[in-house]
This record gives C-alpha cells, structure tokens and sequence, in this order.
C-alpha cells in the first residue's frame, strides 16, 4: 500500500481513519507517554555526549536525537550512532517481538496488545505504528535544528536562558521537575515552534460538503490547507516575525496541549501541530523532548558563530536559508558549540557514564526503569 492508503496522515475520515485516532489516543495520551520518559532523559543525555565529543556535526547528532527517541516510543530500540542500522532496518524490527514481556515499552508491544481486543489487521498495526516514527523524528529535529541556529545568530537569547538555568538549577542537569520554574525556556520553546515552523503548510484537509466563505465555494472534496508559515510570521500577530524573542511569550503559561484546546483560535501561540481532527496527538512528548534539548545543551554549551579565518569576521548564518518541501529546516551553516566550562564538561560525562549502565553492549535498554519522578506540570492562569 502507499500514498492516502498507506499514511493515516491522509486517509480519508472513515470508519478506518477513526479507528486510526483511537488508537493513537490510547497510545499517546498523557498517562501512557509517561513510560517514554526514561527515553527522553537517557537520549538528551546521549545529545550532550555527542556534542562534547564531536560539535561539528550537530545536525547529525541532532538527527539521532530525535530518531533514537521516536523509534524506541515506536518500536522499542535504540539508535545508539548516527550512522546505526536500525533506523535502515526499522521495519524488520516487528521479529524481535516474540517475547513481548522482555521487551521495552513501545507503541507496537500495544499495539500488538489492542490488536485482537479492537480487531483490526496486520498492515493497521504497521502503518500506525510507523506513522509514529514518521510524524515524531524528522520534525523534531527540523525545530530543535532552527533552535540552534536561533542561539547563534541571537546569542542575548542564549545568555539570558542560561542565567535562568544557571539560578534554578546551579551545577545540576536540567531535568522536567524544573519545567514550572523556568517560564524563559518555556518561551524558547514556544519561540522556536513559532519561528521554524517546520511542517509549513501542516496536514490537508478536506471538507465534506460544499462550503462557503467570503462568498467563495469550497466545493465538496476539496483540499484545504494551513499556511502555518504564514500565520507564524505574520507581523500583526507577531511583531518582527524573524527576530527570535521568546520575551513575546512573557506571562503566557499555555503548554502546546493547553494553548491547542483554546476557544479563542486567536489567542493560540502556534500552529505547528495542526488544526482540528487530523491535531497532533503526541504534542505533549514534543514538549517534553524538546524541554529536555532545550534547558540541557544551554546548561552545558555556548552557541557561538564561527570566525572566517580569512576575513577574520564572524560568520553569522541567514535565518532564511532554508531546506523546503513538506518538512523545512535550516540550510547547513556552521556553529562552534563549546563546553560552558570544564566542569559542566566533566559532569556531561558523568551522567551519561551513569546512563550506560542501564544499557547493554550493544547500547540497547537491559532494563528500562520503572519511571522517573518529576512533578506533572499544570498550566498556571495568565494573570491579567
């Protein structure tokens, strides 16, 4: 199968479509994506790792990042390197599940789970399953990609995020128990939905009967799509669209979830994720991993701008030089990403020392802890 039948993204809304969300609900819900936890701490810590090792290749290391995370919530593996054959074998990965008991939590062990319970085929489990893998990897790096980029060309972002991290969490990681208590990271994160937003034109739609607006008719069938880009860099909704400044977040206290489920459309700070019934289910992990990216490499890293040795001038990268299709991120450029001093390098290694531990040798879990503790989060009401 492929193309509408093959990617619940585009299928039409049918009994199977419906059947799709359901199923993606039970699998990515709030109480369900706590299990994914241990993943997002282990996998930012291995982003820190390869960035003290080899900061030239950020993208990569950022690729990984986000990879390794969407194929173990998917599939339950790691990949360990940026260059891992798991990722090219990914859709052999179903084999290993004989033992469903031994293996780490994923979306398949539920789904293989759900399957006789809701009845539904082989080829659902996989698609869905696989969606996952395709909507969670590649825009979180595309977003995280524009982050790093944003920290080199506006490096009073990157200080001002620092001193924040710096006062709340001193000589410790970051970890989600300081998720309330750093509203400017929050804002960094909002920003970059905001300033890359790298699904540009989202997931059509298509209406279901013959519609009007403005006096135009939008017949039956029609595709219908969300210039996302547009509205994120609309300077009557964001004053200076291309200039990063989380301070226009200032006093907004929404998560991704919460700022999504608003009644008011005007008031929500992105669209990153959609619109309506095809709106991401797994917004919330997103915010999660991002957090954890975020809050951690600023706490171990400056992002400075590469000096031309010939000109002896910094190099600053062009904000809109950018890879498009269906997913947009930054054209290369180039960052000098350097260790904030020596002993936060010192404790990068430390932590992702203690982190192997869990793993085997082959860099896979031996056993996934039972949950990490941190205090969930509530949005606090906007004052005013």
């Amino acid at each position: 199968m492929s193309g509408e039948e093959a990617d619940p993204l585009y299928k039409a809304n049918n009994e199977t479509w419906r059947k799709i969300r359901k199923l993606a609900h039970s699998l990515l819900n709030i109480t369900v994506a706590r299990k994914y936890v241990p993943y997002q701490d282990l996998e930012s810590k291995a982003l820190l790792m390869g960035l003290l090792e080899d900061p030239g290749d950020f993208f990569n290391h950022i690729r990984r990042y986000s990879t390794s995370l969407t194929l173990q919530m998917a599939f339950g593996s790691r990949t360990p390197t940026r260059n891992d054959q798991n990722l090219l074998e990914m859709f052999q990965i179903f084999e290993k599940f004989s033992e469903i008991s031994l293996s780490p939590p994923c979306a398949c062990i539920d789904l293989l789970r759900l399957q006789d319970k809701e009845d539904f085929s082989d080829d659902l489990t996989c698609y869905t399953s696989g969606s996952f893998l395709q909507a969670g990897s590649e825009t979180t790096a595309n977003v995280l990609m524009g982050f790093t980029q944003a920290m080199v060309v506006f490096p009073e972002v990157a200080r001002q995020a620092q001193a924040e991290i710096d006062q709340v969490c001193g000589n410790r990681l970051p970890d989600l128990n300081d998720v309330p208590d750093l509203p400017y990271i929050r804002s960094c994160i909002k920003e970059s939905l905001r300033w890359m937003p790298v699904a540009p034109l989202a997931v059509p739609h298509a209406v279901t009967r013959d519609d009007y607006y403005q006096g135009y008719l939008i017949p039956q069938g029609a595709e219908v799509v969300l210039n996302v880009w547009a509205i994120s860099q609309d300077p009557r909704r964001h004053l200076d669209p291309r200039v990063f400044n989380p301070g226009r977040w200032a006093g907004n206290n929404e998560n991704s979830m919460d700022s999504a489920a608003s009644a008011d459309i005007a008031k929500r700070d992105h669209f990153i994720f959609g619109a309506g019934r095809r709106i991401c289910q797994g917004m919330h992990i997103a915010d999660r991993s991002l957090f954890l990216a975020i809050s951690r490499t600023l706490w171990a890293f400056d992002f400075k701008r590469v000096v031309d040795p010939e000109a002896k001038q910094e190099l600053v990268p062009d904000t809109d030089d950018l890879v498009d299709g269906m997913f947009i991120r930054p054209n290369s450029f180039k960052a000098d990403i350097v260790p904030r001093n020596e002993a936060r390098a010192s404790q990068v290694r430390e932590e992702w020392a203690k982190a192997t531990e869990l793993l085997d040798e082959n860099m896979q879990w031996k056993i996934v802890p039972e949950g990490l503790i941190w205090k969930d989060y509530e949005a606090v009401e906007n004052s005013g």
